[in-house]
C-alpha cells in the first residue's frame, strides 16, 4: 500500500491510526538561477518518503507554502517567486492540520520542516495543538539539518568552507539534496561561483537589494554532487529513525 495519504481511500486511511504521520512543509521561494522554486517542498517530501518507507509511516499532503522569506536566509522577498505567509497564517494552517490529523485518531505525528523560517511558527502551533487536545497526540518537529552528525558536514563541505546554516541557501546542501531527489529540476550550467552574501547579525527594513547577490544564492553551490546529497540523506535517516524508535516506540 502507499504511504501518501492522498492516494488512499478514507478506509485505507482510517485504518493506519496506529502508525506515524509524517507531515512535511517546505515553501515556495527563490532558490537562484540553478535551483526551482519548489526546492523546500521536494527536500521535506523526499526525507519523507525515505522515512516513511524505514518505518511504514504515512505521509500527509505537503505543505508547499511558508513563512516569510528573510534576506539572510533565502533572499527575502526580492525575487519572483518567492510566495510569504504571514507568521498567523503558517500558525492556523498547521494548528488546522495537526487538528485534523489527532481528530482521525492519529497520536503520532512528525513534522519534517525543509524551510528555515517556519520553526517558530510551526512550534506554537504544535503548542496550542497540544493545550487544546489535552496533550492526546504526541508531536515532534525536525528540520532535515538538525539531526546531521557534525562529521558529515566536514565530509560535505570538504572543498569549500561551510558558510553556517543561513547563509547555505541555494548552496551545496540544497543542491546536492536536489541532485539526489530531482536531478531533472537542477541546472549546473547556471551555477555562478558568486562570492557569498555579507551575514548580517542584524535585520533592517526596508530591505536593501544590494545586500543580497543578484543570483539569489548565497553561498557557492560550485561543489554540489548527488554523492554529497545522498550522503546527508543516509546520515540523516538513520538519525530520524532513531529518533521515532524513541520517542515513539517504533
Amino acid at each position: 500500500m502507499t504511504h501518501f495519504m492522498q492516494e488512499m481511500t478514507w478506509k485505507e486511511y482510517a485504518s493506519c491510526a496506529d502508525k506515524i504521520v509524517i507531515l512535511p512543509i517546505g515553501a515556495t521561494e527563490q532558490h537562484g538561477e540553478h535551483l526551482p522554486l519548489c526546492v523546500d517542498a521536494v527536500l521535506a517530501e523526499g526525507f519523507s518518503l525515505k522515512l516513511a518507507e524505514q518505518i511504514d509511516g504515512i505521509i500527509m499532503p505537503t505543505l508547499r507554502y511558508g513563512y516569510k522569506s528573510k534576506p539572510m536566509s533565502g533572499g527575502g522577498p526580492l525575487f519572483p517567486g518567492t510566495v510569504d505567509l504571514n507568521g498567523e497564517t503558517v500558525i492556523k494552517l498547521v494548528y488546522d492540520v495537526l487538528t485534523e490529523i489527532i481528530r482521525d485518531g492519529f497520536t503520532k505525528i512528525l513534522i519534517m520542516n525543509a524551510h528555515f523560517e517556519n520553526e517558530a511558527f510551526i512550534v506554537e502551533a504544535m503548542d496550542l495543538v497540544t493545550r487544546d487536545t489535552n496533550g492526546i497526540a504526541k508531536i515532534l518537529e525536525t528540520n532535515w539539518w538538525d539531526p546531521m552528525p557534525s562529521h558529515i558536514i566536514d565530509q560535505v563541505f570538504d572543498e569549500i568552507p561551510f558558510p553556517g546554516w543561513a547563509l547555505e541557501h541555494a548552496a551545496v546542501t540544497e543542491t546536492s539534496l536536489m541532485l539526489y531527489f530531482k536531478p531533472e529540476l537542477v541546472h549546473m550550467d547556471r551555477i555562478t561561483d558568486t562570492k557569498n552574501a555579507e551575514y548580517m547579525p542584524y535585520y533592517r527594513y526596508p530591505i536593501c537589494k544590494s545586500d543580497i547577490p543578484e543570483t539569489g544564492t548565497l553561498a557557492s553551490a560550485a561543489s554540489s554532487s548527488f554523492e554529497r546529497g545522498k550522503l546527508i540523506v543516509d546520515s540523516v535517516l538513520h538519525e530520524l529513525v532513531r529518533i521515532c524508535e524513541k520517542e515513539f516506540n517504533k
